[in-house]
């Protein structure tokens, strides 16, 4: 078997789109199809420079419509992608956690775990990195990767009482 530039770009179509089942990004299986494009380009005989062309032209199209438009339709909904850090998240509420392997105290935000410390302004804990576990706090700001919060209303008022 001989392998011409048609049967080279649907193999390379191939494994992109294999590729593609390890990160389910979209990125890759556009990639795959714009292969596969390039390879019916291939077909008709032009010449690789032609290919190419076709190959990024189809990549320039594929591309950005897999990732701004198709991906969403798989994305769970409710999370927005790319926010957090934006201030989307000031002034919610979330619950203190303990990582495991390290003890550290933190919030989890779109699902990703921030070490926190509370904020100067607040009461007698200002500055602390270590709450209990369960504890209501505020988010204020990021500052570095740490997160800055404030105890929430009843869990001073919780605190007082102990």
């Amino acid at each position: 078997m001989e392998w011409s530039p048609a049967l080279i770009w649907l193999a390379i179509a191939l494994l992109l789109g294999l590729a593609e089942l390890t990160s389910g990004a979209l990125l890759l299986l556009a990639l795959a199809v714009a292969a596969a494009l390039t390879a019916a380009v291939a077909a008709l005989g032009l010449t690789l420079a032609w290919q190419l062309l076709a190959m990024g032209l189809f990549s320039g199209v594929l591309v950005p419509l897999a990732v701004w438009k198709i991906r969403p339709w798989f994305s769970p909904r409710g999370v927005a992608y790319g926010t957090t850090g934006s201030g989307v998240e000031k002034g919610r509420r979330y619950t203190t956690l303990t990582r495991d392997f390290d003890g550290a105290t933190g919030i989890k935000i779109n699902g990703d775990f921030y070490r926190l410390r509370v904020a100067a302004d607040s009461d007698e804990k200002s500055g602390e990195t270590s709450l209990p576990t369960g504890t209501a706090v505020i988010f204020e700001r990021f500052d570095g990767t740490t997160a800055v919060v404030r105890l929430a209303p009843s869990a001073v008022s919780h605190d007082k009482e102990q």
